[in-house]
């Protein structure tokens, strides 16, 4: 900057000022300032602006894992939903600050604004501490979740109407004639919970009672589910039809039952949970309830900032759609 200054004849002062579009500054002045700027490849440090002028434009991305199976970031969904959100970002003039957190450990993500690294924090799940979230609230980080609305909750949350979704994944199964129909995810994370319900809801309406042995509790890795799976087909029990709590789980459950023989949708029809951009290039082609990726990023964005703007955070539904594929499509149905 103050080579800048030198060549153009001024105060280090005045190339700052110009530098950053201040209106002190006439248009002259900028022109030269920016010109010498560009040929000396000049760039500025916005990080360290920001600390002089106290100011900051980053906002953490939180992606908590489970310490026991590890759940990876390139897991689809989660990669959609952070690249979403990054637009959305970007969009607004703000920077990402990408990280992981222990999902026992939710609180730690308050750490990020506590030390000025983040202006507010963006948190993908609520896993198994919502309490955690609301003391976080009530010590007024500015704070967003992607998750289900639960009683009682305080942080502001932005997530798909899970309920309804696993109804309309779980009736267009039956609908197709399926009678045991699997269920697969881990109803102890607040929005499997809800998909879960909406499975159980579907069955009510039909007058059908589902058989428990079909619930089976997995985490969402490919170990979990392929062992799921295996222990069900070895254990006989009957099922023509598979409701998963996401599309990874989905996707994992065809290929295991191919392996063991089990044909989609031949014999067992296969429904999943997301819409991630694979589903519709997978053999067969996923059925599955669509959450709106690009609507969440926005959303998510759009609440934190309305929080750091003053405003009383609102939590924010979106809705599904169910996208029918292939793999609950038979010749006979």
């Amino acid at each position: 900057m103050a080579d800048i200054a030198r060549l153009a004849g001024v105060s280090v002062s005045t190339v700052s000022r110009a530098l950053s579009g201040s209106p002190l500054v006439n248009a002259a002045t900028k022109q030269r300032v920016a010109e010498l700027a560009r040929s000396l490849n000049y760039s500025i440090n916005v990080g360290a602006q920001n600390l002089r002028l106290k100011q900051n434009r980053t906002v953490a991305v939180i992606v908590p894992f489970d310490p026991e199976t590890r759940q990876h970031l390139s897991d689809p969904f989660f990669l959609a939903i952070i690249g979403s959100i990054a637009d959305a970002l970007t969009d607004r003039g703000y920077d990402m600050l990408l990280s992981r957190v222990d999902a026992n450990t939710l609180d730690q993500a308050a750490q990020f604004h506590g030390t000025g690294r983040a202006v507010g924090i963006i948190l993908i799940g609520q896993w198994h501490h919502h309490d955690q979230l609301n003391q976080m609230a009530l010590r007024g980080v500015p704070l967003v979740v992607w998750g289900a609305q639960l009683s009682g909750q305080i942080y502001a949350s932005v997530g798909s109407h899970n309920q309804i979704g696993g109804e309309q994944a779980t009736a267009h199964l039956l609908a197709q004639g399926a009678r045991r129909i699997a269920f697969l995810g881990d109803p102890e994370l607040p929005e499997v919970g809800l998909r879960y319900a909406g499975y159980l809801n579907a069955h009510e309406r039909a007058g059908i009672t589902p058989d428990p042995q079909l619930m089976l509790p997995v985490a969402f890795v490919r170990e979990s589910v392929q062992a799921a799976v295996r222990e069900l087909h070895a254990r006989g029990v009957p099922f023509d039809a598979v409701f998963a709590g996401s599309d990874l789980v989905a996707m994992t459950t065809t290929s295991t039952l191919r392996s063991l023989g089990v044909n989609v949708p031949e014999d067992v029809l296969v429904a999943g949970y997301d819409d991630i951009e694979l589903a519709a290039h997978f053999h067969p082609p996923l059925t599955t309830v669509r959450q709106p990726i690009v609507e969440a990023g926005e959303a998510l964005v759009n609440c934190l900032l309305s929080q750091l703007a003053g405003e009383r955070p609102q939590s924010v539904l979106l809705p599904t759609e169910l996208v029918v594929r292939e793999s609950t499509q038979t010749t006979t149905a």
